[in-house]
């Protein structure tokens, strides 16, 4: 596929870009090799291939979820509140974002 200059001047008005006269001709040939990468890779035949989120076979390694702070009083969720804009019975009020 071969792009033609109009082609590539309506390509940039959609992308809402400017492109002077003297730049069409560079950015016409980078969209042509852009073009020709992908039909060569549209020749390649994948049938069998798997498709994978991933260049590797990785898991993530996770930790354990413990509990690294303590309250033994209960009194950290009473001064945590203290400094909140909003707090009611125990919970932080927050503006309604959804209706």
């Amino acid at each position: 596929m071969s792009l033609t200059p109009s082609e590539v001047e309506r390509i940039a008005q959609l992308a809402r870009l400017e492109i002077a006269p003297a730049e069409l001709l560079t950015a016409r040939q980078q969209l042509n090799g852009i073009f020709s990468l992908i039909e060569a890779l549209q020749a390649v035949d994948t049938t069998g291939v798997e498709p994978m989120a991933h260049a590797q076979d990785v898991s993530q390694r996770l930790r354990e979820d413990e509990v690294t702070h303590h309250d033994e009083d209960g009194t950290a969720r009473a001064r945590f509140q203290t400094v909140a804009p909003e707090a009611e019975n125990g919970l932080y009020l927050v503006p309604k974002v959804i209706e």
